[in-house]
């Protein structure tokens, strides 16, 4: 993992145990901004463990208000484990804590069981259309978010990604067309 990298992701994590520590009601909040944080340093680094904690960041977002008090303090001792890993550079215990935060996040409830598939895949392609707002083509953050073209064409057509404004009247468009046929 290179440096830079490691750091934006013992970044993400610090900041996402932070929020998990304390309950508080803004917390969604903050892991929702987290995560749209997160996005800026995929579509600048390109790295795939950026995506793996951002998808599981986002996730984190969609169920933590159905975690029972026990999946909430596992899933933050694990998150710690992970931290640790990092900053102790033992890859092996990294991701042993993230394997394990994907599968307790998949298990700790039966609803979120049936669907975490779909938040996991909503997730890639939401962020997906992130990366796209940051100026990656459709095809660079589908491969990123190992998601198909198609899935984020769909959600990125469904979307308005930015207001397009007139700078020109349409008389002074259609007068200037006509004369390069001139």
């Amino acid at each position: 993992m290179k440096e830079v990298v490691r750091l934006e992701v013992l970044h993400d994590l610090s900041e996402t145990s932070k929020i998990l520590k304390v309950k508080e009601t803004k917390d969604l909040e903050e892991l929702a901004n987290l995560s749209d944080h997160s996005i800026k340093n995929i579509a600048l680094y390109k790295d795939l463990e950026l995506v793996s904690v951002t998808v599981l960041i986002y996730s984190i977002y969609k169920i933590i208000s159905r975690l029972s008090k026990d999946d909430h303090v596992f899933l933050v001792q694990t998150l710690d484990r992970a931290i640790e890993g990092l900053e102790t550079k033992n890859f092996g215990k990294y991701n042993l804590a993230m394997k394990i935060m994907y599968k307790h996040v998949r298990q700790c409830n039966a609803k979120v069981r049936l669907h975490l598939q779909d938040v996991m895949d909503a997730a890639r392609i939401k962020k997906g259309s992130s990366l796209l707002q940051e100026g990656l083509s459709i095809g660079q953050a589908a491969g990123l978010m190992g998601i198909s073209n198609w899935d984020l064409q769909a959600y990125a057509g469904k979307i308005m990604l930015g207001e397009h404004t007139e700078t020109f009247p349409a008389k002074k468009r259609l007068e200037r067309a006509m004369r390069l046929f001139l």
